[in-house]
C-alpha cells in the first residue's frame, strides 16, 4: 500500500474510529441509563425482542447490504473518465434512495400487520401473552425508525465514498442519545408500566437525529439526491445484483437475533436482557476497532479491486487483519479476565441487581472472544464485496446460521444463557474460517507469513497481559469496583502494549503513529 493510501485510509480510521467510539460510549450510557431504569426484566425483555424485526429489515433494505453493494458501484462511476458518469452516479444514486425508502415502508406495513403472529410463533414463544402484547405494540412503533434509517443509511453511504466520513461515523452517536433524552425524561412521565415505551419514542428520535446530523455534509458537497424511480437505471440493477446475495447473507447472519429472542424466551424472565447487556459490552471494544477500520479501508479495497491491483490489495488486507488482530485479541482476553467487575461498574445500582450483574458477566465470558471473529469478518467480508462477490459470503453465511443454531440449541440446557452467547462466538469463527478457505484460491497473494508472526506475538503479549490481570484481581480483592475495572483496563493495556513493543509488533507502534499524525494534520 503507498505512502499516500496509506495515510489516507489511517486518517480515515482515526475518524470513523473516533465517530465509532464516541458512539458506542453513547450507547453503553445508553444501557447504563436503561439498566438503572428497569434492570432486567420481563418488559425490557418485551423490548429488546420488539427489535429483532426491526433491525432485520433495516440491515437487509438500507444498511449492511446497501452499503456493501452501493459503494464499489458508486465508486466505480465517481472514478470514471467519462464525462457523463457524474451524472450517471447521481441518477443511480437518487434512484437507490427512492427505491429504498418505498421497500422499507412497505415492507414495514406488512410486518406490522403480522406482527402477532411474528412475536408469538417466531420471536418470543416462550413470553406470556401479557409480554407477547407488549412486544407487538413496541414492535409497531420502533418500524417508524426503520423508515427512517432507509434515508439515512444511503445518505451515508454516499458521504462515505466521497471519503468524507465524520459526520456519518458521529450519527449514531445522536441516535444514542435521542434514546438517553427519552429515558431520562419522558419514562418518569409515562403511566405505570409503560415506560418502555418511551424508549421506542427515543429510537424514532435517535433515528431523525441520525439522519439530520448528515445533512450539513450534504449541503456542503452539493449531493444531488432527489425522488426518482427508474428501474431500467443500469447503475440500480448493478447495486440490486449485487445487493441481493448480500442481503441474504445478512439476513442469515440476523436471523440468530429470532434464535437469540426464541431460546431466550424460553428462559428465566430477564434473561434476553442479560444477553442484549452483554452483547452490547463485547460489541464496544469490536465496533471502536474493527468495524472502524474495515469502514474506512472498505472504499480503499473497492477501489484497488476496480482497478485490478491484486498486489496491493492483498497487501492492504493483510496489513488491515494484522491491525485487527493486534487489537481485538488483547480486548477479548481483558474482557474475560475483567468481564465481572467492567459489568459491576456500568450496570449495577438502581433496579438493576448483583443477580443481574452475575446473569450479565456470566453471558459475556462465552461472548468475550467473539470480539475476535466478527472483527476479523468485517474486513475478510469486504474484500470479498470489494471484488463484487456476493455469493461466497452468502454460503458463509448458511454454514455459520446452521452453527450457531445447532450449538446453541445443544447447549441450552446445560449452558443457559451461556449456550446462546457460545454458539454466537463459535459460529461467527466458522464463517470467518470458510471465508478464509476460499480465499487461498480467489487472492492467494492474502495469505502470507508476517500475518502469521504477528498473531504469534499479539498471543504472547495478550497471555502476559492475562496473568498480570489475573494477579491484579488478587491484589484489588474488597476494593472499589471502579478502581478494580479501571485500574485493570489501564495495567492490562499498558502490559500488552510494552510486551507487544518488546516482541517487535509493528501494529501497536502504527496505533500511536496515526494519533500524532490526526494531530499534525
Amino acid at each position: 500500500m503507498s505512502t499516500s493510501r496509506n495515510s489516507r485510509v489511517a486518517r480515515a480510521a482515526i475518524i470513523v474510529m473516533a465517530g465509532f467510539l464516541a458512539s458506542k460510549v453513547a450507547g453503553l450510557v445508553r444501557q447504563l441509563v436503561i439498566a438503572r431504569v428497569f434492570g432486567a426484566t420481563g418488559a425490557l425483555d418485551a423490548y429488546f425482542a420488539a427489535f429483532t424485526a426491526p433491525d432485520i429489515i433495516f440491515t437487509l433494505i438500507s444498511g449492511g447490504a446497501l452499503a456493501t453493494a452501493f459503494i464499489p458501484v458508486f465508486s466505480d462511476y465517481t472514478n470514471s473518465e467519462e464525462p457523463s458518469a457524474k451524472e450517471a452516479a447521481w441518477r443511480m444514486a437518487s434512484n437507490i434512495l427512492t427505491v429504498t425508502f418505498a421497500l422499507s415502508t412497505v415492507v414495514s406495513l406488512l410486518t406490522a400487520l403480522l406482527a402477532p403472529w411474528l412475536v408469538a410463533e417466531i420471536i418470543a414463544p416462550g413470553f406470556s401473552p401479557e409480554q407477547q402484547i407488549i412486544t407487538v405494540d413496541l414492535m409497531r412503533l420502533a418500524l417508524i425508525s426503520t423508515i427512517i434509517f432507509s434515508i439515512s443509511g444511503l445518505v451515508g453511504g454516499v458521504l462515505y465514498t466521497l471519503q468524507h466520513f465524520l459526520l456519518p461515523a458521529f450519527a449514531g452517536f445522536f441516535y444514542n442519545v435521542g434514546i438517553i433524552l427519552c429515558a431520562l425524561f419522558l419514562v418518569p412521565r409515562m403511566p405505570e408500566g409503560q415506560g418502555v415505551y418511551a424508549l421506542v419514542i427515543g429510537s424514532i428520535i435517535g433515528a431523525l437525529l441520525h439522519l439530520a446530523i448528515q445533512l450539513p455534509a450534504v449541503w456542503h458537497f452539493r449531493i444531488r439526491l432527489r425522488p426518482l424511480f427508474d428501474l431500467s437505471d443500469p447503475g440500480l440493477r448493478q447495486v440490486a445484483v449485487l445487493m441481493g446475495p448480500r442481503a441474504l447473507a445478512l439476513g442469515l447472519i440476523n436471523a440468530k437475533l429470532i434464535i437469540k429472542s426464541n431460546l431466550a424466551s424460553r428462559l428465566d424472565p430477564g434473561s434476553l436482557s442479560a444477553l442484549d447487556y452483554a452483547w452490547d459490552l463485547m460489541q464496544l471494544p469490536e465496533t471502536i476497532f474493527a468495524t472502524a477500520v474495515a469502514t474506512a479501508v472498505f472504499p480503499t479495497l473497492a477501489e484497488l479491486a476496480a482497478r485490478k491491483a491484486h498486489h496491493e490489495l492483498a497487501t492492504t488486507f493483510n496489513q488491515t487483519i494484522r491491525t485487527i488482530l493486534a487489537l481485538t485479541v488483547p480486548a477479548a482476553v481483558g474482557l474475560l479476565v475483567l468481564g465481572s467487575p467492567i459489568v459491576r461498574t456500568f450496570y449495577e445500582g438502581g433496579n438493576f441487581s448483583s443477580g443481574a450483574s452475575e446473569a450479565v458477566s456470566y453471558a459475556l465470558s462465552f461472548f468475550a472472544f467473539g470480539i475476535v471473529g466478527h472483527g476479523l469478518l468485517e474486513v475478510v467480508a469486504r474484500l470479498f464485496y470489494a471484488q463484487k462477490d456476493t455469493l461466497r459470503p452468502l454460503y458463509a453465511a448458511i454454514i455459520m446460521l446452521f452453527a450457531t443454531g445447532s450449538i446453541s440449541w445443544l447447549l441450552l440446557e446445560p449452558l443457559g444463557i451461556g449456550g446462546i452467547a457460545l454458539g454466537d462466538t463459535l459460529g461467527v469463527f466458522v464463517e470467518v474460517g470458510v471465508l478464509l478457505w476460499w480465499l487461498r484460491a480467489l487472492l492467494p497473494e492474502a495469505n502470507d507469513a508476517p500475518t502469521l508472526r504477528a498473531a504469534a506475538k499479539i498471543a504472547l503479549a495478550s497471555t502476559a497481559m492475562a496473568v498480570v490481570l489475573f494477579l491484579w484481581l488478587q491484589l484489588t480483592s474488597g476494593n472499589h469496583i471502579i478502581l478494580v475495572a479501571g485500574g485493570g483496563i489501564l495495567l492490562g493495556a499498558a502490559t500488552y502494549g510494552a510486551t507487544a513493543l518488546l516482541l517487535g509488533l509493528e501494529e501497536v507502534k502504527l496505533v500511536p503513529r496515526l494519533v500524532l499524525r490526526r494531530g499534525a494534520a
